[in-house]
């Protein structure tokens, strides 16, 4: 993996002071945000000056019932060849529910829902992931996000869940330490545990990001400083691994230059305390450590005699001999198995070398087989064991002289016995899809369907609370990728009592009070969700080996698991943006302060992408949104909801300030029509003529 440095997210907000901040070696944009064919110009001078872009992508829904939109895979596709990027990254999240697959009306979430840690989950995810890795030129890396609710009935923890997702595909992971801490606090998860459990060597890079606790839960707001308990957790990783990148996120509330620039010193810090305290080599160095032991108890420790290729830094390789249990019996995933043989060390498996036992994983048991995960790399014999079968080996177990195991799988031949391929540091990765779809020219979709900022504004957090909700408790919270507001200013908030729903489309509403003439002009046009293209076998997973993978996986096999998942996925939705009531099992409360988030990030980001609807309407903007969205699903992008938004004020008689409510009625015309309306004298003209034989 390409070492990235240290970096800082790429914001409109903040771009001329990224530009002059010592220190920065790359930076991350919103995918969403920029067009290919119009790069931000200080994204420009940045690629001049050597700085990689990432494209971070926030809409694709990859953990979502559907199979990724074939627009949408294009237009990332297009965004990482313009920026000439060695990666892309999107997020293990569902952002849209409903559609064909259950029959209802396609709902759009506007947010980073969690997936729920199930096997029919994980099946759609990993064929997903691996359409989106054969549409992307470059290499494809998934995060980690941060959740206020539990699904019920979960069956692996969040470490298990991403372990087998990178097994499976091959996929890299982008790991957000701050979104380890929030579901620490909301929900009880140990970080330690979960990086315990991670594929350390598939990790791309780091997020780090800042946030605040109200009422016991932790807010993801990305609007306030790291605090120590999220460098904590990264230094915990940085003793285990030196990650290839970190990066700080901010999207709202940007302090001066000086203070991001402390932050980015505090996290360095954090990275050499972490190398400091685990010995992990710096960048480009040499590993020197002995490999690590579990920490489930057992009588004794196993010591191997094989070599053991530790992959730190730029692929230095370890020296020490073995890998050792101090005195916690088993040797635990990714340490290297003990063997009297000199084997090989595949990234994250045991080492195999001829006549060796497996890895012993459980506490107190014998080897018991480790996957070999050699499929996922690439070099003469790097990874592999020398002699095809794996046999049944002296290996100790957890007191030291028990037999172990016989391997349960067929090794990978190799060009050598236990040796690895010369000059072979970290063992090269096989990247999927590769080349396989060359962009095209033009401009894709411009709008961050999804944000991973604050779910409303921070400066306004306490003065806007939202409309109460049907089968929703309140809650005094707010909540970023899960932040609430305050209900406690529900009273003094509440909708119209004018106004009556406003429908989305022309057949099913008068709309707005417009002129008959100007209507046939104006109607807004249908922006009716893409379904996605029926798949190839190759997208589809048909025939393919996934890299590290256990077998082929045909569209057919997730059938039955896309339409379990897309009901389960739907009944949450629309219970948090539709008032439908709360599928069994979920924490109602919790649900309701979910709901109330997700109205208020929308009542944000519209204000956001249609400045001119707070500065129209004044301090009713916000009440007025609330109480739109509370019997409005999205179903379609924020600028979408920005029209219906203004037609259903208009079509209620709001605002009743008549120069208010002529500006509001003129943005609206401008924006529906099929093109711009003209401001040639002799058109208006026109219109106003029109106007007026028809009041005749």
């Amino acid at each position: 993996m390409e070492r990235l440095g240290t970096g800082i997210g790429w914001r409109p907000e903040i771009a001329d002071a990224v530009e002059r901040m010592p220190g920065i070696d790359w930076v991350e944009a919103v995918a969403e945000n920029v067009c290919p064919g119009h790069l931000p110009e200080s994204l420009l001078r940045l690629r001049e000056r050597g700085v990689t872009v990432v494209p971070h992508g926030v809409s694709l829904g990859l953990g979502g019932a559907d199979r990724p939109d074939e627009g949408r895979l294009t237009a990332l596709a297009e965004r990482a060849q313009a920026l000439g990027s060695p990666l892309v990254t999107e997020h293990i999240a569902f952002v849209r529910a409903g559609g064909p697959l259950t029959a209802s009306p396609r709902l759009e979430a506007g947010h980073l829902l969690p997936v729920p840690r199930t096997r029919d989950a994980l099946d759609v995810l990993c064929e997903n992931i691996r359409i989106a890795q054969a549409a992307l030129p470059v290499p494809l890396a998934v995060e980690n996000i941060a959740a206020l609710i539990s699904w019920p009935g979960e069956e692996m923890t969040e470490g298990q869940f991403l372990y087998e997702l990178a097994d499976r595909t091959g996929v890299r992971l982008l790991i957000d330490v701050a979104n380890l801490h929030t579901n620490h606090v909301n929900r009880g998860e140990d970080p330690a545990e979960a990086l315990t459990d991670l594929p350390l060597e598939a990790i791309a890079y780091v997020h780090v990001a800042g946030g605040f606790e109200r009422d016991g839960v932790w807010h993801d707001s990305h609007a306030h400083p790291v605090p120590r308990p999220v460098l904590d957790i990264l230094t915990d990783l940085a003793s285990r691994i030196s990650p290839p990148g970190v990066l700080l996120e901010r999207d709202e509330n940007f302090p001066e230059p000086t203070e991001l620039e402390r932050e980015l010193g505090s996290i360095r810090e954090a990275l050499e305390k972490g190398r400091e305290q685990g010995g992990v080599a710096s960048k480009g160095g040499r590993g020197e450590n002995v490999g690590r032991a579990a920490s489930g108890g057992g009588a004794g420790a196993g010591i191997g005699a094989g070599t053991r290729e530790t992959a730190t830094g730029a692929g230095g390789a370890g020296t020490g001999a073995g890998n050792t249990s101090a005195g916690t019996g088993d040797i635990g995933p990714g340490a290297g198995g003990a063997g009297e043989g000199t084997g090989t060390t595949a990234a994250r498996a045991g080492n195999t070398g001829t006549g060796t036992g497996d890895t012993s994983t459980g506490a107190g048991g014998t080897g018991t087989g480790t996957r070999n995960t050699a499929a996922r790399v690439e070099g003469a014999g790097a990874g592999a064991t020398g002699t095809g079968a794996r046999g049944a080996g002296e290996g100790t177990g957890d007191s030291g002289t028990e037999t172990g195991a016989p391997g349960t799988g067929a090794g990978d031949p190799g060009t050598a016995a236990g040796e690895t391929a010369a000059g072979t540091g970290q063992p090269e990765r096989i990247h999927p899809g590769a080349d396989v779809l060359a962009p095209r020219a033009g401009c894709g979709p411009e709008t961050a369907e999804e944000s991973e900022g604050p779910a409303i504004g921070t400066a306004e957090a306490d003065n806007h609370a939202p409309p109460s909700a049907v089968e929703h408790a309140p809650e005094t919270v707010e909540e970023s990728e899960g932040s609430a507001i305050d209900a406690a200013e529900a009273d003094n908030h509440t909708p119209p009592s004018k106004v009556e729903p406003a429908p989305k489309t022309a057949e099913e509403s008068e709309g707005p009070t417009i002129d008959a003439a100007e209507a046939d002009n104006h109607t807004p046009p249908s922006e009716s969700e893409v379904e996605p293209a029926p798949e190839t076998a190759e997208q589809s997973g048909a025939a393919r080996q996934a890299p590290g993978g256990r077998g082929e996986e045909t569209a057919s096999d997730t059938s039955p698991a896309r339409q379990r998942l897309a009901l389960a996925q739907t009944a949450l939705l629309s219970a948090l943006v539709a008032g439908t009531p709360v599928p069994e099992g979920f924490d109602r409360v919790r649900l309701g302060v979910q709901a109330r988030a997700l109205a208020g990030k929308r009542a944000d980001v519209v204000a956001k992408v249609a400045p001119e609807l707070p500065g129209i309407l004044g301090a009713g903007y916000r009440s007025a949104f609330l109480g739109y969205a509370h019997g409005h699903p999205m179903t379609d992008g924020y600028r979408r909801d920005a029209l219906d938004f203004a037609g259903y004020v208009l079509g209620s008689g709001l605002p009743e300030n008549p120069q208010a409510r002529a500006e509001l009625r003129e943005w609206w015309l401008e924006r529906s029509g099929p093109r711009p309306r003209s401001h040639r004298p002799a058109v208006r003209l026109a219109r106003a003529t029109r106007r007026v034989l028809l009041r005749r």
